[in-house]
């Protein structure tokens, strides 16, 4: 195992080395055999495999790499990635984890309290935003005692799919989703919400504020929001997959102020802070409900001294993730954590002032993210996809979401290899594109 440890840390620095010669978006490369081989290769062989695998992936490391919310990862989690694996711990059962299980629910506990949440708050951690989020309206819908019944979500009309996800696996229809508009910053109005709540006759299960939406990175306006819940008696859940992270900076924490309201939270640190996939959490204020909600008989397992793992969320078995997470934050330190934050807003500061002379309609944001689109009269379907291409051919990366019927070409500033070179360039061919 040492020696195969050791053949791939020496591909790796080669394929590191090559990273940033190579574009963020690779063309087509032949995939490799799939089916075993009658006999099992050696480490050279294998090395050999992942090689094609390694040179079509997506290149996070690719200073150009600024389509998505995936930045690079941070080297100590890529370690703590490794150790996870081979120490194949399983968070199902305390027994099968036994210092980690203390250390998830002590590393969570500690986020909550410094987002807000108070003293008791905890959580657990899952595979990805949305099984976070799953996990959270779930909750919300048990301890409102709804389940088995009709009831409503209210969301952000640019709220996450994983509202609409979390509504399928509860059995709920589509159109349980009410979506409320949002003002000229893309935030929720809460004068709105409050109307529609008043007006509504189905039982709700939960009010959702999103810290960060996913096309221009608006933040609800998190503190009303609760207000309101509160006086209704509503859970408040907060989609802070994105902009979560703000809360654990002095600096950036008030654009994401009143987080500690939520009843639940979702948060996911491979999104800005660069810790290796999956690294996402859902935290509650009072984090027993999640027992009272998933808690099943482990007959076969010994007792544990406060919750199985297993019985805080959908997931039996799954991995320590928390190994990475810590091992990545105590890699940053608080200092490190906040010039992430810096250096991303930075970015998208430098891009929008740049921007801001040409004829672009560029809706504003409260994050690291800039989405654009001409403002003259137009193709915005056929202007973003010749423009993208004409990106790539520099190796630049952007995305072309679709918002509010028009099509945009959206940056993501977290990666901290992208330089004002490439943001030059990014505005240069933006601004011939619109020439023509």
């Amino acid at each position: 195992m040492v020696a195969l440890i050791r053949q791939a840390v020496t591909w790796l620095e080669r394929w590191h080395g090559e990273a940033q010669q190579r574009s963020p978006l690779p063309g087509p490369v032949p995939l490799p055999p799939v089916a075993p081989a009658p006999r099992g290769l050696d480490a050279a062989s294998l090395m050999e495999d992942l090689d094609p695998l390694v040179r079509g992936s997506y290149n996070p490391w690719h200073p150009g790499a600024m389509a998505h919310l995936d930045p690079p990862p941070n080297s100590a989690s890529v370690v703590g990635e490794l150790v996870c694996a081979w120490l194949n711990n399983n968070m199902l059962a305390e027994e099968l984890s036994p210092l980690l299980s203390q250390l998830e629910r002590r590393l969570l506990g500690w986020i909550a309290h410094r987002l807000g949440m108070g003293e008791g708050a905890g959580g657990v951690m899952a595979s990805g935003g949305t099984l976070c989020t799953i996990t959270a309206l779930v909750t919300a819908r048990h301890q409102r005692g709804l389940d088995g019944q009709q009831a409503c979500l209210y969301a952000s009309a640019d709220c996450h799919s994983s509202l609409a996800k979390a509504l399928r696996v509860m059995g709920l229809p589509a159109a349980a989703l009410r979506l409320v508009p949002t003002d000229a910053s893309g935030r929720l109005d809460p004068h709105r919400l409050d109307e529609a709540l008043a007006q509504e006759t189905e039982p709700i299960l939960a009010v959702v504020a999103t810290a960060g939406t996913t096309i221009r990175g608006a933040v609800d306006p998190i503190g009303p929001m609760a207000d309101i819940c509160h006086r209704r008696g509503l859970w408040l859940h907060v989609d802070g997959a994105i902009g979560a992270v703000c809360g654990l900076s002095q600096r950036h924490q008030g654009r994401v102020a009143h987080l500690g309201c939520a009843d639940s939270l979702t948060m996911n640190p491979q999104k800005w802070l660069g810790i290796a996939k999956a690294s996402a959490m859902v935290l509650l204020r009072q984090p027993q409900a999640l027992a009272d909600t998933f808690a099943a008989p482990l007959a076969y397992m010994e007792p544990a001294r406060g919750v199985h793992g297993g019985d805080c969320g959908l997931q039996g078995t799954r991995p320590a993730e928390v190994l990475k997470l810590w091992l990545g934050l105590r890699h940053l330190g608080q200092q490190g954590i906040d010039e992430l934050l810096d250096g991303a807003l930075q970015r998208a500061q430098t891009l929008r002032h740049d921007l801001a002379p040409l004829p672009l309609v560029m809706p504003s944001g409260d994050l690291h993210i800039v989405c654009f689109r001409p403002g003259t009269a137009g193709s915005s379907e056929a202007w973003s996809r010749r423009t993208r291409e004409q990106l790539l051919d520099q190796g630049l990366m952007l995305s072309r979401p679709l918002y509010r019927g028009q099509r945009y070409l959206k940056a993501v500033l977290g990666n901290p290899a992208t330089g004002v070179e490439q943001i030059a360039t990014v505005v240069g061919t933006v601004s011939a594109s619109l020439a023509r």
